[in-house]
C-alpha cells in the first residue's frame, strides 16, 4: 500500500464557514485522527459564492457548484489537501484533477418540517395557505404535490438563521423545511435553537431526499497518496447508495436546480433498492420510479466493482423515468 507522505505533518481540510460545515469538517478530522494518530489535521475556512449571495434564490444564481467551487480551486493550487462537502452540494460532473476520496457513514437522509405549533403532527396538519420557507425547489415541488394550497417563501441563511427567522411571530414563515442531518450534526435538540419549535420528520413517500442528502464527500486531488489517506474513513455501503442516487441525477441531465429526488438503500447482502422522483416545479404532477437489483459484494469490492454497478443502476432508473414522462417535467 502506498504510504501517505511523511513530509506532510499537517493535513489541511477546507471547509465553508457555517457552524454546520465546520462541524462536519471536525467530524471528518476526528475520523482521520483515529486512522492516522501520528498526524495533525487542521481546518481552513473559505467563503463560497453560495454563502455570499443570500439575496436571491439558489436556482436563480446558477445552482451548480455554488458551495464548492472555491474549495475545489484551493485544492487544485495546493492551498488545502482535502475539502469536506455536503455531498448533495457537489455537482455530479467530475472535476478535472480531483476525486471524491471518501464518503463516510451517512447520517439521516430525511427532511423535517419545523413549526412553532405543537399541534401540527404531519404535513396535513398545516393550516390552509400556510407559508413554508425553503430555498430548495425539490422540497417546494414535493410540498405542493401534497398540499397545493401552501405558499412557498424563499428562505436562505445558515441553520441558526433559519430557525431564528421561523421563531419570529411577525416573520413570513409558519413553518420551514430542513434536513434532519443538520439538526443531528449540530445537536440542536439539546440547544436553545429548537426551544419552542417542533420538528416533524417526513416519510419518504411524502418527501424523498436530494441525491446524497445526509452524506459527506471528502474531496482530494486525484493522487494515490490522498486516496490512501482517506480510504480508512470511506464507508462502502454509503458510497454505493449515494453513487446510485447521483447516477440517477446524472442520467436525467439535471443539477441541483432540478426538482429531482432519489434515495438508495443498500443492504448488507448487497442489494440496492433505489427510488426516484421527478416533480413539476409547481407540484402539479410527478413521475415516481423504483428498482431493486443485486450489486457485487459491496463490503469486499468497495470502489472497484460495486460502485460502477450502483451508478449504472441509477442511470438505468433515470432512463426508465424519462421513458415514463420525466423529460416533460424537467
Amino acid at each position: 500500500m502506498t504510504d501517505v507522505p511523511s513530509s506532510i505533518p499537517e493535513v489541511r481540510l477546507g471547509t465553508r464557514g457555517s457552524a454546520l460545515a465546520r462541524r462536519q469538517t471536525q467530524h471528518v478530522a476526528e475520523l482521520l485522527a483515529v486512522a492516522w494518530p501520528e498526524r495533525r489535521f487542521a481546518e481552513r475556512v473559505f467563503s463560497t459564492t453560495g454563502d455570499r449571495r443570500l439575496d436571491r434564490p439558489l436556482h436563480s444564481i446558477g445552482g451548480k457548484g455554488l458551495f464548492t467551487a472555491e474549495l475545489e480551486q484551493a485544492l487544485r493550487v495546493g492551498e488545502i489537501d482535502c475539502a469536506v462537502h455536503s455531498l448533495k452540494d457537489l455537482p455530479v460532473e467530475e472535476s478535472e484533477g480531483l476525486a471524491v476520496g471518501a464518503v463516510p457513514t451517512r447520517e439521516s437522509w430525511r427532511d423535517v418540517l419545523v413549526s412553532r405549533s405543537d399541534t401540527i403532527g404531519d404535513l396535513a396538519g398545516l393550516p390552509a395557505g400556510a407559508r413554508v420557507g425553503t430555498s430548495s425547489i425539490r422540497r417546494a415541488a414535493q410540498l405542493l404535490l401534497r398540499r397545493p394550497d401552501l405558499r412557498i417563501v424563499d428562505l436562505r441563511g445558515n441553520v441558526e438563521t433559519r430557525l431564528r427567522k421561523l421563531r419570529d411571530p411577525d416573520g413570513p414563515y409558519d413553518a420551514i423545511m430542513m434536513a434532519e442531518a443538520a439538526i443531528d450534526r449540530l445537536d440542536l435538540r439539546q440547544t436553545e435553537h429548537l426551544a419552542g419549535l417542533h420538528a416533524i420528520v417526513l416519510a419518504a413517500d411524502v418527501m424523498l431526499p436530494a441525491p446524497g442528502q445526509g452524506a459527506l464527500a471528502v474531496q482530494c486531488r486525484d493522487e494515490e497518496a490522498a486516496r490512501v489517506l482517506l480510504s480508512p474513513i470511506d464507508d462502502p455501503i454509503t458510497a454505493a447508495a449515494v453513487i446510485a442516487e447521483r447516477g440517477f441525477l446524472a442520467g436525467l441531465g439535471g443539477g441541483c436546480s432540478a426538482p429531482v429526488a432519489a434515495l438508495g438503500i443498500v443492504t448488507r447482502d448487497a442489494r440496492l433498492r433505489l427510488s426516484g422522483r421527478i416533480c413539476a416545479v409547481d407540484g402539479s404532477s410527478s413521475v415516481d420510479v423504483e428498482l431493486n437489483v443485486a450489486l457485487p459484494d459491496v463490503e469486499r469490492a468497495r470502489r472497484r466493482d460495486a460502485l460502477p454497478a450502483a451508478e449504472a443502476a441509477g442511470r438505468e432508473l433515470a432512463a426508465d423515468a424519462l421513458a415514463n414522462g420525466a423529460a416533460a417535467l424537467l
